[in-house]
């Protein structure tokens, strides 16, 4: 099997190892991942790009890129925020993020906009924000052509309404915002929340090479839940790494779980081993054959494909 690129969510470790950048890394290494996405700003705070190039470089892990975290000020909006100063803030963290990307040798910006969004009736100019997403993007998306931009959607959390809010919304605005550098990084959990099947993103997006990087992780549902990968939902899961292998996705499997109780190394440990065990699977009860299942249309054999995978 080819190199599977992995990263791993820093901030489920750093408080093991007492907020030490370079501790984690070491770890990671150790653990198996061989990629880091590293949260702008507060990842990078008081470490300049050359030194976080350092130690990547001693702990043998490469740049994915830089996950966008707004805090403080952007509560009430980022690159929707109908404040223009706020509003050209967010843009020009945007912008930063790029150059620290670069000097560090990555290659993508993933944006989770967690305050576009409302939480009443009568609260927004949904047209106004709209106008305002598309335009920051399209900046965002031109001050640097050479570096990948995945938007990630979430329904809710921490506003009652997300802005983009949905594979579908996510479609309509990367229409509009119209750059070959602009995608898609699909988050499992968030898909579950919106009671999406993921399976069906993936196929979507992937088939029109819009699928930059995937958040892979399980949960219930309702909440972000953050479990371990395949835990909740592993025929589910399967089917969503089926369409990624179909169209030969090489984009980041980052392991967006949240361990509470258990030990960040030993959860990282079986993520991997998660996903390359379903990843084989798949090879094990064959592509055509699950091919030709779905192409059939057919829930009883369907359901017979399912056995087959426990059997195997």
């Amino acid at each position: 099997m080819k190199e599977i690129k992995t990263a791993t969510r820093l901030n489920a470790y750093l408080p093991h190892y007492d907020n030490k950048i370079d501790k984690v890394f070491g770890e990671l290494k150790k653990v198996g991942i061989n990629y880091v996405d590293i949260n702008f700003p507060q990842q990078t705070i008081g470490i300049p790009a050359r030194d976080m190039k350092k130690m990547l470089d001693e702990n043998g892990l490469r740049p994915n890129g830089m996950e966008m975290r707004f805090e403080g000020h952007y509560l009430n909006g980022d690159l929707g925020n109908l404040n223009d100063k706020i509003y050209q803030d967010a843009i020009e963290m945007c912008k930063q993020a790029v150059d620290y990307c670069r000097e560090i040798g990555g290659s993508m910006i993933n944006i989770w906009s967690a305050h576009d969004g409302f939480d009443y009736s009568f609260q927004i100019d949904y047209l106004k924000v709209w106008h305002r997403i598309v335009k920051a993007c399209q900046e965002i998306a031109d001050y640097a052509p050479d570096i990948k931009f995945s938007i990630e959607y979430k329904p809710y959390e921490p506003r009652a309404y997300a802005f983009v809010d949905s594979m579908g919304t996510l479609g309509m605005i990367l229409k509009d915002i119209n750059r070959k550098n602009f995608g898609v990084l699909l988050d499992y959990c968030h898909m579950l929340m919106k009671h999406e099947n993921p399976a069906m993103g993936s196929e979507i997006f992937a088939s029109r090479g819009e699928l930059f990087g995937v958040h892979i992780n399980d949960g219930y549902g309702v909440h972000d839940d953050g479990l371990m990968v395949g835990t909740v939902t592993p025929f589910k899961t399967l089917e969503f790494l089926y369409y990624m292998k179909k169209y030969h996705f090489d984009g980041m499997y980052y392991f967006d779980t949240a361990p509470v109780i258990e030990d960040p190394s030993q959860e990282t440990r079986k993520n991997i081993e998660m996903l390359k065990y379903l990843l084989n699977l798949l090879d094990r009860v064959g592509m055509e054959k699950i091919d030709k299942v779905i192409n059939e249309n057919d829930a009883i054999k369907a359901r017979d494909l399912l056995l087959d995978f426990i059997k195997k």
